[in-house]
């Protein structure tokens, strides 16, 4: 029965995820039906369709997807290695860590910047946002591991971590001119606007060998996710896996703010349903993490483009319309 539900969850959820990738490209200033779609995909559009479905939307649409897997899968690692469902790269400071790193750079960046590196000159930014997620990640590793983790300690020092560095960027912002302060506003509130072929590229690969990573490792976190004297009677390093698995969550986590900025509650809230739906063994509830997550990006981007339209809403305050209410609601389960 119970592989019969895990059955049924995924294909419900796979049901979602089609429904959600027909609305992010039909939806939209203007208008395409599923068969123009199709016929877009298939090579046969008029020149308008094409510019609206391959120039605009696919990327963007694209970007979101492993924006939505790298969020909740590092999401589902701190997670298993805090033991605390509200644990979340977004709240812990992870992805403060990365935006700060971003912010700095675009603020600094010289003008001879993508000249001088060509087409290389896209993986620089990643390449920052990981970083700065590396130095967040290392000062709540350091600051929490003083005799031994403690996962509510970690959790505890990364939200007054993350309440810091997004002080800092307030900061920041505000000591910049005004193109500086809404480019920065914008971003740091989670956007997909500008997501084109180029990011597509980057992100893909990135999000891909990573998720591999976790998914043939997911015994390991299975054993994690037991208590520390059940873990360490198994054979099991417990601080060289958690430092290995927070890398994962680090790179994951600053890839996507790189390219989506920082979007909260992501990570929180989809490993939590998915948990719920199919249990806690990582072989199924990593991937079914990720179908919720692609589901409420694609939907939430498709609402912050259109609603109020021609003003695009960042994505990132669309999620945490329904994260904030489902972050209350656990906190307050939480004994």
């Amino acid at each position: 029965m119970k592989k019969n539900k895990k059955i049924l969850v995924v294909i419900l959820l796979s049901l979602l995820v089609l429904i959600s990738f027909a609305v992010s490209l039909c939806w939209g200033s203007y208008q395409i039906s599923v068969s123009e779609v199709i016929n877009v995909l298939l090579g046969n559009g008029t020149k308008m369709q094409n510019i609206a479905i391959m120039t605009i939307r696919l990327p963007r649409m694209l970007v979101a997807i492993f924006v939505g897997i790298a969020l909740s899968t590092a999401g589902a690692i701190l997670q298993t290695i805090t033991k605390n469902d509200l644990a979340d790269t977004g709240i812990i400071g992870i992805n403060a860590g990365a935006a700060v790193a971003a912010v700095l750079f675009i603020t600094y960046q010289t003008a001879n910047y993508y000249s001088e590196l060509g087409s290389l000159s896209i993986f620089v930014l990643p390449f920052m946002a990981v970083v700065g997620a590396s130095v967040a990640a290392f000062v709540i590793y350091m600051l929490s591991s003083r005799n031994g983790i403690k996962p509510r300690r970690l959790l505890l020092i990364g939200i007054g971590l993350n309440a810091g560095l997004n002080a800092f960027i307030s900061f920041f912002t505000f000591r910049g001119g005004v193109g500086d302060y809404n480019r920065v506003l914008v971003w740091t509130s989670g956007s997909l606007w500008g997501s084109g072929w180029s990011y597509v590229k980057v992100i893909i690969p990135i999000v891909v060998i990573f998720y591999i990573l976790v998914m043939m490792n997911h015994k390991k976190l299975d054993v994690l996710n037991l208590s520390d004297e059940t873990a360490i009677s198994l054979g099991m390093n417990l601080e060289k896996e958690r430092k290995k698995f927070l890398s994962y969550a680090v790179v994951l986590a600053g890839t996507a703010t790189a390219f989506a900025g920082n979007i909260a509650f992501l990570g929180l809230i989809s490993p939590h349903i998915a948990r719920k739906l199919v249990g806690s063994y990582h072989k199924h509830f990593v991937t079914v993490s990720a179908m919720i997550s692609v589901v409420i990006i694609l939907i939430a981007d498709s609402v912050s483009r259109n609603l109020f339209s021609p003003i695009e809403i960042p994505v990132g305050i669309t999620v945490s319309v329904f994260g904030v209410p489902y972050f209350i609601y656990l906190m307050m389960k939480e004994k």
